[in-house]
């Protein structure tokens, strides 16, 4: 029939033949488990959005948890990383004036519906002018503080972040304060 002819190799007479699955066959507790697992699928568009609305409250769970306590594993991106987390630090740590405001606001409006409205609007335009130039103080000194300790990162943002933490009161922060007023902040934060 066919003759092979001097000019054609020979082939060799054991052929590695690649068959297989190419992984181990899984032992039959490993089989059980999965074949649970594919049983407990949702079925139904009513089941699935339940699973979601589950899967979406243990992730927001996670994250108010983050919030209290700082974890930068759950915090939103907007939060994460080493100059976030000073720019809190370094906000928490300070005095300021916005903690004065709500009374402040509080004696104004009580001092305008007795009768002294100039003295009310002129506690209320103090109270906005003093919280204006505290502003633009941190301004200055995040700007100062960045360069010292980040000198590599980019401070694009950080100033608006530092300026929107501090406009609000202490005990309505998200992440929570990790610091008190006053407190030496860590050399590092990498």
């Amino acid at each position: 029939m066919f003759r092979r002819t001097s000019s054609e190799p020979e082939t060799p007479a054991t052929t590695d033949k690649v068959s297989g699955k190419g992984r181990p066959t899984p032992t039959r507790k490993e089989a059980e488990a999965a074949a649970r697992a594919r049983a407990r699928v949702p079925r139904t568009r009513k089941e699935q959005m339940a699973a979601q609305r589950a899967a979406r409250g243990d992730t927001s769970q996670k994250m108010r948890q983050a919030m209290k306590t700082g974890d930068e594993r759950y915090l939103p991106s907007r939060d994460r990383g080493p100059v976030r987390r000073f720019l809190r630090d370094f906000v928490d740590s300070r005095f300021s004036f916005i903690e004065l405001m709500v009374p402040l606001l509080i004696a104004s409006m009580i001092l305008s519906y007795a009768g002294q409205v100039q003295l009310g609007n002129t506690i209320l335009f103090t109270t906005v002018m003093v919280i204006i130039f505290d502003i633009i103080m941190l301004r200055f000194r995040v700007r100062r503080a960045l360069a010292e300790r980040f000198p590599d990162e980019s401070p694009k943002g950080a100033v608006l972040y530092a300026a929107m933490r501090s406009l609000q009161m202490k005990f309505m922060r998200l992440p929570k304060a990790q610091v008190k007023i006053g407190e030496k902040l860590p050399e590092t934060y990498r």
